[in-house]
């Protein structure tokens, strides 16, 4: 449902009345309703909250000459209560990491899909191939052609759905958050938060678990893999048949993931 005091700008809905906390945010170009399934679901076993992230949905646009990742972050530090879960999808999944790096003793567990903080990721030849290609797309956006940038940006992340089978609404509409996409690059390749510090993720001590679908986007896998070298209890999950948007595809292996989450924490405790 709808939550309207939540007591910031941010538009957010609430699902459930259980006594597990969870703060689930969405991926870039998303929505808070995309946890719907997942959260009634767990009904009985959380309270689960989701943002419209700054600039999305019917949240306020970002605040001009802020960082989209500061901006974002500054917006959630407010609603971290002690023995929450965090979980995130993609962009969101950045932000729930930072989140906990910046206050590990009050994150009870830690979910993160397919976490697109390229920067983490081991250097490679496919690495690097991966930020020629989003290159592509910056260029394109940086010299307004947005259309253009949106079709590389689908072609990158869109799981296989062909452009041309979007309806020009749809296409104006992704056109339309490229300026968005295209301002994460300093926090998501270059770490401008310095996330990779020496010693930092070492501190996230919660568990944490990586979920990634098995037909995703290559890069995701590595990114995993420069994570799991740091955080002293993650563990990965992969999910068969599902692409990058496996929040979607596929809520069951998100929502028994999170159920897993939860129930841990709650045995810890006693």
């Amino acid at each position: 449902m709808r939550d309207a005091s939540a007591g910031s700008d941010l538009n957010w809905r609430t699902w459930g009345q259980g006594p597990a906390q969870v703060l689930a945010l969405h991926c870039g170009l998303g929505q808070g309703g995309m946890w719907r399934e997942v959260a009634e679901a767990l009904a009985d076993r959380t309270t689960l909250r989701a943002p419209d992230l700054p600039g999305h949905g019917k949240s306020p646009p970002f605040p001009d000459g802020e960082d989209v990742h500061d901006a974002a972050c500054d917006a959630l530090r407010p609603h971290l209560t002690d023995g929450i879960h965090l979980a995130g999808h993609s962009f969101g999944a950045t932000l729930a990491l930072r989140l906990a790096l910046e206050a590990p003793d009050r994150i009870a567990s830690l979910t993160l899909i397919e976490p697109v903080f390229f920067a983490a990721a081991p250097d490679s030849a496919l690495k690097r191939d991966h930020k020629a290609a989003e290159k592509d797309l910056y260029r394109e956006c940086d010299a307004g052609n947005l259309l253009q940038g949106a079709r590389l940006f689908n072609r990158l992340w869109g799981g296989g759905v062909p452009w041309d089978s979007f309806p020009e609404r749809v296409q104006q509409g992704m056109a339309r958050q490229m300026p968005f996409v295209c301002a994460t690059e300093p926090a998501l390749w270059q770490d401008r938060a310095g996330m990779l510090e020496q010693d930092g993720l070492e501190r996230i001590t919660c568990p944490v678990t990586l979920l990634r679908g098995s037909d995703t986007v290559p890069i995701i896998a590595e990114v995993h893999r420069g994570l799991m070298d740091r955080l002293p209890q993650a563990r990965e999950k992969t999910v068969a048949g599902a692409g990058h948007m496996v929040l979607l595809s596929h809520p069951d292996a998100v929502t028994e993931t999170l159920r897993g989450a939860c129930a841990a924490s709650c045995a810890s405790s006693l």
